[in-house]
């Protein structure tokens, strides 16, 4: 039973220290699977991105290169961040399978993310969660009463671009 605990101990320990080394986001940094050279010629604004999944009615663009400036991260763990645009549209990103993290220096920064990119509404209990986890106080999350019709991007890979 001790060597269990101790192994248990070890196995939370070493989950605290890969979280706490995560790269500082400076121009050039990659996280996740980074973003393939072979593509970043076809990157497209996040802007142009909302126009398309909108315009044409789709509900999804399954695989696409998009530059975008983060505008918020998650405070606990850098689990997901949003991002800046002129639609007046959340762009809410996950990373893919959890496999990783960003730092909290990312806000602010330009970056490309090789993902694939849903409209989606979420749900009134999800954006109450989101908006937990973003410190919001319990006032303003008692006023989340509507699902809302937003972007959702699922990045595979990150590379800061300024």
């Amino acid at each position: 039973m001790k060597k269990l605990i101790f192994l248990m101990g070890i196995f939370g320990m070493s989950l605290l220290h890969a979280q706490n080394n995560i790269p500082e986001a400076q121009k050039g940094v990659e996280y996740g699977a980074g973003v393939p050279e072979n593509i970043v010629y076809n990157v497209q604004s996040i802007d142009q991105v909302i126009r398309f999944l909108f315009l044409k009615k789709k509900n999804e663009i399954d695989r696409v290169t998009i530059r975008a400036k983060v505008t918020a991260v998650c405070p606990k763990k850098g689990c997901w961040v949003t991002l800046e645009n002129t639609q007046n549209v959340e762009v809410f990103v996950k990373m893919k399978d959890y496999a990783f993290f960003l730092p909290q220096n990312i806000a602010g920064k330009t970056i490309l993310l090789d993902a694939k990119v849903t409209k989606q509404e979420t749900s009134v209990k999800e954006l109450r969660h989101y908006a937990e986890d973003a410190g919001k106080s319990k006032e303003e999350i008692a006023k989340i009463t509507k699902p809302k019709v937003e972007i959702r991007v699922l990045a595979n890979g990150i590379k800061v671009i300024d």
